[in-house]
C-alpha cells in the first residue's frame, strides 16, 4: 500500500513541475503587438496591416531565456529576423503594402515585447 501511495505522490509532483507555456499578458490587432511575460516558452505571432511608408517600432526587454523574432510579409521571405534578440529597439520601413506576420518564438523568456505601426 505504502508503495502505491508513493507512486501516486511522486506522480503528482513530478504532473506540477511541467515548465509553463505562458505565463503574462498579450494584446495584438492590425497595428500592434504587445506581450509582457513572466514565462513565454512557445511561438506566438500577429499580422498587421501596413502600407508603403510605414514603420514597425520593435521594443524588446528580455530579461532572461532566448527569444527569437521574424517579420515577414505573408508567403515571403524575412524582411528581418534576430535568432537571439538582445533588450534594445529597432525600426523598420515598410517598402509594400500588404500584412505582415511578426513572430515571437521564447526559450524560457522572460520580459516584455511591443511592435507597434507608426
Amino acid at each position: 500500500m505504502k508503495k502505491y501511495l508513493s507512486l501516486l505522490l511522486g506522480s503528482c509532483l513530478l504532473a506540477g513541475c511541467g515548465i509553463t507555456d505562458f505565463s503574462g499578458s498579450r494584446t495584438g490587432n492590425e497595428s500592434q503587438f504587445l506581450m509582457d511575460y513572466r514565462m513565454f516558452n512557445t511561438t506566438d505571432s500577429q499580422i498587421l496591416e501596413l502600407e508603403k511608408g510605414d514603420y514597425i517600432y520593435g521594443e524588446i526587454e528580455k530579461k532572461s531565456g532566448k527569444l527569437s523574432v521574424i517579420i515577414r510579409k505573408n508567403g515571403e521571405e524575412p524582411i528581418w529576423e534576430s535568432k537571439n534578440m538582445p533588450t534594445g529597439s529597432f525600426r523598420l520601413e515598410i517598402e509594400e503594402d500588404g500584412e505582415y506576420r511578426i513572430t515571437v518564438k521564447g526559450e524560457r523568456a522572460k520580459g516584455r515585447v511591443s511592435f507597434k505601426k507608426q
